[in-house]
């Protein structure tokens, strides 16, 4: 059976009322038997009294496949999935086969393609070969279609054996499509990104015929909100709440044979994934903003006050979830002084999470060591040579610039140093660390600040404790244990981002805009900030900061709704994968949930709490037909594609191939 928000928290409420909250057993957490076989098929039941012929003009075209003889690739670009697309510059898509797994014949500057049975590349034949879906946009901008080809990182995936699909999707706003000169505002933000990707794949099931691949297997893949994204479609497949915007587009909602075409995935990656919007601030509060006294949480503040109190309705949360550990147990926080909720059994949870990552960190580094802290935007996944060249110049700008600033403040300190000298090496102790300006290769996008040498793994944790005694390592069972999680946040991850941090006062991130409407580009839609603002507006107007029109802003537009009349609240939820995951949510159970899943994060970003990846893996582990599930958490690293050893791309194709044999 399933459970409705409502009747879990009626049951603990009922539980709270008697033994406390805390102690209120959590409902049996099974999937409705419409969809226990987690078992990914192109095709569901046939329906009922459609016409076969609907979508005949989105078959491709086996005569028009263009090849590069140099690398033995086939490839399509510009092939539309919907009937309907709002702009076909972002609901287009590009296909890359091996070339081994199509006999072909050339008909003048095309080939026409036949699927060559008996082929085998890396492992996988064309009946076996999975389909791998990147989203190549870490802050959700929108993902252009290729309009030319590129061989560049292509054979990373390919050489794999796999079919690999470059498909474009709205952003994270609305806009105009200027490949057609059409002035009409088209839709984006939420849903949009997941809705385009699913009709993507329902069009790749469509044609499965034609295509060298088992269309069971779809991967998707991101990083940061892109990952979010991939947690999405791995947990919503075949959601209903989806269906009115794929409509709106001419999705494919059936074949020639009148089968449902699906578009559950088979497998999901993420590297630090940003999602489930509607605790991201109270969770960025509980996980870090709580334990500073900076910036918009200095004492006085209006903002200060929001902090503690968000941090306070996460408890109140993850005690209505039910998150669970190894042993079945619920997760819940118990409050320490000064109303603070860290302490309890996810609390522990989370902590235990950081003292295994550091844990292997010892076991996995070699030192010396060498720390550089790193930030990426987005990710780069090969597919697109037009996007790499636009990111590479950005890159260079950038990176010129830094260059610049660098320059500047080096020679500011060469004319102020007391003793003339403009070394830029300095030692706290020789034997420890040693502090340098490093020039290195970058991926593309990439943040570096100073780097910080040490020279053996006790002198590490030493300079951790410079201060106090917070991080204890082990030295004969080589482990790590963390005393506290505000130790660990003030020492390695403290809070960056202001309050809200997704949510702002002032409408000014990118997720604002992600829930934006049409004009209006940026939209609050936090209901739990809406709701403590609501509640305190009488007392944050006392302290500094505030102004008057915050009192009703985030409930004037938590009332609006989209151009498909979805409020606010239902569009925050069809971007969290836990409202189809967690008992706690009308929505779980509603979508089918990919077996497989691979998720990384840097415990060192402070883009996005720890608590989202780990929320993520522990209603993924308890959910039935989920077969496996990666989580990965990386110390040392931040906002980055995280690995605890060798490359993104490698690793994601061995998981791939694991998920397949």
């Amino acid at each position: 059976m399933s459970w409705t928000r409502r009747e879990f928290l009626e049951l603990a409420s009922a539980g709270a009322a008697s033994v406390g909250l805390a102690a209120c057993s959590a409902p049996t957490r099974q999937q409705p038997s419409d969809t226990t076989d987690q078992s990914v098929d192109s095709t569901l039941q046939p329906a009922e009294n459609v016409d076969l012929g609907e979508f005949k003009s989105l078959a491709l075209d086996t005569t028009a496949w263009k090849y590069d003889a140099d690398n033995d690739v086939y490839y399509q670009l510009g092939l539309t999935y919907c009937l309907k697309p709002a702009t076909t510059t972002y609901e287009s898509l590009a296909i890359f086969v091996p070339g081994k797994y199509f006999t072909a014949e050339k008909k003048g500057d095309t080939y026409s393609c036949t699927i060559n049975d008996k082929a085998v590349v890396g492992g996988f034949t064309p009946s076996t070969a999975p389909i791998l879906l990147p989203i190549n946009s870490g802050t959700l901008s929108p993902q252009a279609s290729p309009t030319k080809y590129g061989y560049d990182g292509l054979g990373t995936f390919l050489d794999a054996g796999c079919i690999y699909v470059y498909a474009g999707f709205r952003g994270r706003s609305a806009g105009y499509d200027s490949s057609n000169g059409s002035t009409d505002l088209y839709p984006g933000g939420a849903p949009w990104p997941v809705v385009d990707l699913k009709a993507a794949i329902r069009y790749l099931r469509y044609n499965k015929d034609v295509l060298p691949c088992d269309a069971s297997r779809v991967f998707s893949f991101g990083f940061s909100a892109g990952g979010g994204v991939s947690a999405l479609l791995g947990s919503a497949g075949d959601a209903e709440a989806y269906q009115p915007y794929l409509d709106s587009i001419g999705a494919i909602t059936h074949d020639a044979e009148g089968n449902t075409v699906s578009d559950a995935i088979f497998g999901s990656a993420s590297w630090c994934p940003v999602t489930s919007f509607d605790t991201a601030d109270a969770s960025y509060e509980w996980m870090m903003g709580q334990f500073s006294t900076a910036a918009t949480r200095a004492d006085g503040t209006w903002t200060a006050a929001l902090s503690q109190g968000l941090a306070a309705d996460y408890a109140s949360y993850i005690n209505a979830m039910d998150l669970r550990d190894s042993d079945d147990s619920q997760l819940t926080l118990d409050e320490s002084e000064g109303s603070v909720y860290t302490l309890g059994s996810y609390a522990s949870q989370i902590l235990s999470i950081l003292d295994e990552s550091a844990t292997n960190f010892v076991s996995d580094t070699t030192f010396p060591y060498t720390y550089t802290p790193q930030r990426i935007d987005d990710p780069t996944f090969p597919g697109d040579p037009n996007l790499a060249t636009t990111r590479a110049s950005e890159a260079a700008v950038a990176a010129a610039k830094q260059g610049a600033q660098s320059s500047a403040e080096a020679q500011s300190s060469a004319e102020t140093s007391a003793d003339g000298s403009t070394e830029t090496t300095e030692s706290t102790d020789a034997t420890t660390t040693t502090t340098t300006t490093t020039t290195t290769t970058l991926p593309t996008g990439t943040t570096q600040v100073q780097s910080t040498i040490y020279d053996t793994v006790q002198n590490y944790f030493s300079a951790l404790n410079s201060d106090y005694w917070w991080i204890n390592y082990n030295v004969s069972r080589q482990t790590v244990s963390i005393s506290s999680l505000r130790d660990f946040s003030t020492h390695l991850c403290p809070a960056e981002a202001s309050v809200p941090a997704f949510d702002a006062a002032d409408r000014s991130t990118k997720t604002n805009q992600l829930f934006g409407i049409g004009e209006e580009s940026t939209l609050h839609f936090d209901e739990i900030v809406g709701n403590r603002v609501a509640a305190n507006a009488d007392s944050y107007a006392t302290l500094q900061g505030w102004d008057g029109p915050f009192a009703t802003a985030w409930q004037d537009d938590l009332e609006k709704t989209d151009s498909l009349d979805t409020d606010m609240v239902t569009r925050v939820s069809m971007f969290n994968p836990l409202y189809f995951l967690s008992g706690t949510y009308a929505g779980y159970g509603t979508g089918a949930v990919a077996p497989h899943w691979r998720i990384s994060d840097g415990v060192f970003d402070t883009t996005t709490p720890l608590a989202v990846s780990a929320n993520l893996a522990l209603a993924l582990r308890h959910f039935s037909g989920v077969e496996d599930v990666s989580y990965v958490p990386v110390w040392g690293q931040g906002h980055v594609m995280a690995e605890r050893s060798g490359t993104a791309n490698d690793n994601l194709l061995a998981w791939i191939a694991s998920c397949c044999a």
